[in-house]
């Protein structure tokens, strides 16, 4: 076993005071968010992305957040894919944002629905042409025997739509988590540390209350 118990580091870096946050949990995170942005991170929408497969098993992995308004979280993908699938099946999520330099966590917890056409058509359609066509050329968590065939598909792909635009394929667009319950987690001594939950209630409005860390 490696022993990794010796690794420490104290979290100094502030406070989370639930009579001092925001009404409303999406306009906190869009203050702590302009924040991290604001350190000029490598990847300021990178987040983490659960869902549970149809034999209760949970699944993780890392996407990019592309929209986030009063309404919910919206992220894109292929619907064919593992992720896609699941959440098909079962709409229940997490998103987690770890924003290490500035010690802080948010946990977001909801229901997803996919987003209309129209606005997926719009995020297609923004993103670089080669994207668009990596959209088309991966069939995204089917098995690959190797790269070499998945580079050939891209390459007959970029010239079958070289003079023409790329369209969105039926199986790729977006969903959008809607929240029923967000979490902001601040770094403290000791292990101390500030958590703040915001559940959703019967009315819409928001219940603010501190956690035990």
């Amino acid at each position: 076993m490696v022993d990794l118990s010796d690794i420490r580091k104290e979290y100094t870096q502030g406070r989370l005071d639930e009579n001092k946050v925001a009404e409303h949990p999406v306009v906190q995170f869009n203050a702590w968010f302009e924040q991290y942005r604001g350190t000029s991170p490598i990847e300021p929408t990178v987040m983490t992305v659960a869902s549970i497969d149809a034999d209760g098993m949970p699944w993780q992995r890392i996407l990019l957040l592309k929209a986030f308004d009063e309404h919910g979280f919206v992220f894109f993908t292929n619907y064919e894919s593992n992720k896609g699938q699941q959440l098909d099946h079962n709409p229940n999520a997490s998103i987690h944002f770890f924003w290490m330099t500035m010690e802080r966590q948010v946990q977001i917890q909801g229901r997803v629905e996919k987003v209309s056409r129209e606005e997926a058509e719009r995020y297609f359609h923004s993103r670089p042409r080669e994207s668009q066509l990596g959209a088309w050329a991966s069939q995204q968590s089917r098995p690959l025997a190797s790269r070499s065939e998945l580079e050939t598909r891209f390459a007959r792909l970029n010239v079958e739509y070289q003079d023409r635009e790329v369209p969105l394929p039926d199986y790729w667009g977006g969903f959008r988590l809607v929240p029923s319950r967000i979490e902001f987690w601040q770094g403290g001594e000791h292990r101390l540390h500030d958590r703040v939950e915001y559940r959703r209630q019967a009315d819409g409005s928001w219940k603010i209350q501190r956690l035990n860390p």
